[in-house]
């Protein structure tokens, strides 16, 4: 009779009748599989944010957390692996990671769109090229040294094709986050970069199917080229039979309707269907999957619908197992002796070296300028989730050992880890605009278009914005309202996030919407709106991260030739009338625009304007008023309620606050306000109000009343003008609370009047608006707060101004 095998593990059941029963829930898969996922995303999602300083892209943080969790460091304690990863787990944690990667590489190919492969132009085709080639070449060499050393037993020609495939690599989709959150996604270099990574990626994969299919236990080369043969017969058969009815289903799927579920339910059975089959023929379950993701259509919504249904689960949950599950392989401590770390560095130099080399020389070649050159070699150097898995194939087909396994990761953790740094330091894009006029609403020329850049976070802000924009299109036939209405959105680490950015047109920096069926929905209420009026209407969307949004914000302004940027406030009015704060990111952002915009910026304090929805243009019947202390600001918040006056549903209200001879609206106190540069101060004199800065405000505020009085004396029924004598503080607040039923009031944000409120967490507003924000002075009236540029304070802008720049040509209208 045979003795049973010692060493052979009993299979787990799936759940456990639990601890009352007197069962370990850790002895049974389920619930230990649950415990995994807990402990996997839990730890990742920690490292992700040490490392979020650092602009790295989270799959580093997750082949850290990966290998952290491994035997090269926790791992070590062989009690933490036996009661969260013991052995006769792994195969359940690994199935339901290759799952998920299954579904993750279906994604990419997703983002892979052919057509634009086909359109690659000359430079990047010789860059993707030659960045495989020279990479792959030294990988060959590679292979030599390390099958003389430590990987003596691996077969000659798999572990050559592996190592060649895993130094010319480039991942597509580590490259795409690394541009998206430099900003560079839509320049010369990104471009090129994201062209030439398809490229890549395509050739990566294509080789990797060969490797694969060398590496199989029959070393029979007819196997091999059966293989071959089988998987180009099965790319013919996804091409002809599966994408036209991946079509079908995708034509039937039209914008604005929601798509079948049952389309959805073939789409991913179509996806499972093919990766069994790849798995079949012996190239890899991955690959079926990723041919399906490259066929599918990627016009109209079914795509989208497809990257929403799966993506969170995937990439949130799924994903960091598969990096788990790498990292229980990877045991740095078996690189040890000055040989093995001496191979480690060949490795790492091998790989730098051929694609940073490769890359530069190909592209200087092109006539690329040298850096440009240099960061298209960091970015095409990129390594991550495609190199794992590369790995992880190699190791399971039994061609790469232990060693080699961890020295190739630790090669793609740290050119990964790299290339964000030094791109950063070889190549910033220059700003660079030519120079426009009207960077105020305050000017001479009256007749001139008024351009605006509303923005926008949520549809809470847009109704108030479309009335706003009604109120301010006046009458005039030839200086006409142009908006910019821009739909500021996190950049998060989805992919259809990337997608978004990716397939955006560009104009510049960042991204205005050229469909009439754009997937944003946010933007239909200004499509609408501007069809329907007189007011040419452009939506645009900025994707990026909310701490250096701003620099979107205001290069879009000065591309735009925008005369005033409105921003919404940073808190919202509850029911109960308190105003809720929507997060210190935004407060952020609008101080930022503050100190670096190149034109005028109003903040927005919405209450309501107008209510919840548009108001049409023959309903338009509003009570506006424009307080005045005196000052540029104040200057320009009357400038534009001058404008508004034009409107023949407008009541505009002028309420000018004086005191008597010899004292000032300072009441005593000592008045520093933070300009739009914050290093620089406004202080104004306790005596006479003037300021010390260079801004003759006294002429400026004689001139605007002239032109106000001689606006008014010709529209007597729509303008009200009123003087407010006050000896006090409470004087002030005691005539802006009479104003308080308004519709909206406009102030300027740093005018020469003491402080109302004693404290406040929006500074951004100044010593009036400050006031004007809080639940205590209204609950009805919405409050727009305005800065007027200042050249004298604009010594950081974000745009340099050239006069031999080419003018960006305008969106066309909607």
């Amino acid at each position: 009779m045979a003795t049973p095998n010692a060493t052979c593990l009993a299979p787990m059941k799936a759940v456990s009748n639990g601890a009352f029963q007197h069962e370990n829930p850790l002895d049974f898969a389920l619930p230990l599989l649950i415990l995994q996922i807990v402990v996997v995303v839990t730890f990742t999602r920690c490292i992700a944010f040490l490392c979020r300083p650092l602009k790295q892209p989270r799959v580093i943080a997750e082949i850290i957390g990966g290998i952290l969790l491994g035997p090269s460091a926790i791992g070590r304690s062989q009690k933490f692996l036996d009661t969260v990863f013991p052995k006769r787990s792994l195969t359940v944690l690994d199935t339901l990671a290759n799952i998920g990667l299954l579904f993750f590489l279906f994604l990419v190919g997703l983002e892979l769109d052919m057509r634009s492969i086909r359109k690659t132009g000359h430079k990047a085709l010789g860059i993707a090229l030659c960045g495989i080639t020279v990479p792959f070449v030294l990988g060959i060499g590679t292979s030599v040294a390390l099958r003389a050393t430590i990987s003596q037993g691996a077969e000659p020609i798999p572990f050559l094709v592996f190592m060649g495939v895993a130094l010319s690599i480039t991942a597509f989709p580590v490259l795409a986050r690394i541009l998206a959150e430099l900003k560079l996604l839509t320049t010369d270099v990104g471009r090129i970069a994201m062209s030439a990574a398809a490229v890549n990626d395509v050739a990566a994969w294509i080789l990797l199917a060969l490797a694969i299919a060398l590496s199989g236990n029959d070393t029979s080369p007819w196997i091999s080229l059966w293989v071959m043969l089988s998987g180009a017969a099965f790319i013919l058969f996804a091409v002809f039979a599966i994408r036209p009815v991946l079509v079908s289903m995708a034509r039937r799927s039209p914008v604005g309707e929601p798509v079948k579920e049952l389309y959805i339910c073939i789409t991913l059975t179509l996806v499972l269907a093919c990766s069994f089959i790849t798995d079949t023929i012996g190239i890899h379950a991955l690959f079926g999957a990723f041919v399906v993701g490259i066929i599918m259509p990627k016009d109209g919504p079914f795509a989208g619908v497809l990257i929403e249904k799966i993506e969170d689960l995937v990439s949130g949950l799924f994903l960091p197992l598969y990096f788990a599950s790498s990292g229980l392989k990877t045991n740095v401590a078996t690189i040890s002796g000055g040989v093995s770390w001496a191979l480690l560095v060949l490795v790492i130099f091998n790989a730098c070296f051929g694609k940073i080399v490769g890359t530069v020389t190909v592209s200087l070649l092109c006539k690329v300028p040298f850096r440009e050159s240099l960061a298209l070699g960091f970015l095409m150097n990129t390594k991550g989730l495609v190199e794992l898995i590369v790995l992880n194939i190699g190791k399971d087909r039994k061609v790469l050992n232990d060693q080699s396994f961890a020295i190739c990761v630790l090669m793609a953790l740290f050119t990964t880890f790299i290339t964000t740094p030094l791109v950063m330091a070889v190549y910033k894009p220059a700003r660079r605009g030519a120079p426009y006029k009207h960077k105020t609403i305050q000017r001479r020329d009256l007749d001139s278009e008024l351009r605006v850049l509303a923005c926008f976070h949520s549809t809470r802000n847009i109704p108030t914005l479309i009335n706003l924009v009604e109120s301010s299109r006046g009458t005039r036939k030839r200086g006409r309202v142009c908006i910019y209405a821009m739909h500021l959105m996190e950049l998060s680490e989805r992919s259809s996030a990337i997608s978004m950015v990716h397939k955006a047109r560009n104009n510049g920096m960042p991204f205005w919407n050229n469909k009439q069926n754009d997937e944003d929905q946010m933007v239909i209420a200004f499509q609408t709106y501007g069809k329907l009026s007189s007011v040419n209407v452009r939506p645009m969307t900025a994707i990026s991260a909310l701490s250096n949004i701003h620099e979107d914000i205001c290069t879009s302004a000065h591309q735009k030739r925008a005369a005033i940027i409105i921003l919404p406030f940073h808190k919202h009015q509850r029911v109960d009338g308190t105003m809720e704060s929507l997060g210190h990111s935004f407060h952020v952002i609008n101080e930022l625009v503050l100190s670096h915009a190149p034109c005028s910026v109003g903040i927005l304090v919405d209450r309501g304007f107008g209510g919840t929805s548009q108001v049409q243009a023959s309903d338009v019947c509003f009570k506006i008023v424009v307080v005045y202390f005196g000052g540029r600001d104040d200057n320009e918040a009357l400038a534009y309620g001058m404008r508004i006056a034009e409107h023949p549903g407008i009541l505009l209200s002028v309420v000018k606050f004086m005191c008597l001879p010899g004292k000032t609206l300072s009441f005593g106190a000592k008045l520093i306000g933070i300009a739009s540069d914050k290093i620089k101060k406004v202080v104004i004199d306790d005596v006479d109000g003037s300021t010390h800065s260079n801004d003759g405000t006294k002429n400026q505020d004689d001139q605007m009343w002239n032109e106000f009085f001689k606006v008014k004396s010709n529209n007597e029924e729509s303008i009200k003008y009123e003087e407010r004598l006050v000896n006090s503080k409470g004087d002030i607040e005691t005539a802006l609370q009479e104003l308080n039923r308004s519709n909206l009031i406009l102030v300027g944000r740093m005018p020469p009047v003491a402080p109302l409120v004693s404290k406040s967490d929006c500074p951004e507003l100044g010593p009036v608006g400050s006031y004007m924000a809080s639940s205590s002075f209204s609950t009805t009236a919405s409050v727009l707060v305005i800065q007027q540029y200042n050249p004298s304070t604009d010594i950081h802008p974000l745009v340099m101004e050239e006069a031999d720049c080419v003018e960006v040509p305008d969106t066309p209208r909607l």
